[in-house]
């Protein structure tokens, strides 16, 4: 079994300026999304997912992270995450079922040496919803600076029948961080 992939969708962006402040070098990050149609639509309630996550999860992480890399080389990415939005008639664990395993992650985790998990969403929407892709940094959990989002819009997906799959990386953080991290706090608060 091989993903159904109606269409590929990506967006980039770089930030030059924030607060009225030029970086000291733009900050560019990218989404890449596959559409495919839903392998448990028309079904009813599935118990057992896991013989179409083991099929799907794979191949579609590999397509993915081969077009995000052609955006940012891997080793120039310091953010990422996922998201998966399921369509109307499906349920949300389908969505995450795509996403919510070591066989999607990794695949995108092992090409950028990371080592963190991803951060994610997962939601149920119409057509031409926003999807928002939470990051963080790959290696530092508690890096506040790498705390960011990147959202994408495909117009026509996902259809109520469809899965919308999406992965998005950044080569640096917000262009002017200036909150603490989690450690500090921690350290601050006498929190080992």
């Amino acid at each position: 079994m091989t993903p159904e992939i109606r269409k590929i969708a990506a967006h980039t962006e770089q930030t030059f300026i924030e607060g009225g402040k030029a970086g000291d070098r733009p900050v560019t990050m990218a989404v890449v999304a596959a559409v495919l149609r839903n392998p448990w639509a028309g079904r009813g309630f599935v118990e057992d997912l896991r013989p179409e996550v083991l099929a799907l999860a794979p191949p579609l992480a590999d397509v993915l992270v081969a077009r995000l890399l052609a955006l940012i080389p891997a080793d120039r990415i310091e953010a990422y995450g996922k998201a998966a939005v399921v369509g109307l008639n499906g349920e949300v664990e389908h969505a995450s079922a795509l996403i919510h395993t070591l066989r999607f992650g990794n695949v995108f985790r092992d090409a950028v040496g990371g080592t963190t998990y991803l951060n994610f969403s997962n939601i149920r929407g119409p057509a031409g919803v926003t999807v928002t892709v939470p990051m963080t940094h790959k290696s530092i959990t508690g890096a506040r600076s790498h705390f960011i989002t990147a959202d994408l819009t495909v117009t026509d997906a996902p259809g109520a029948d469809e899965v919308l799959v999406a992965i998005g990386a950044a080569d640096g953080g917000r262009l002017h961080p200036r909150i603490a991290d989690r450690f500090q706090d921690m350290n601050e608060m006498g929190i080992a």
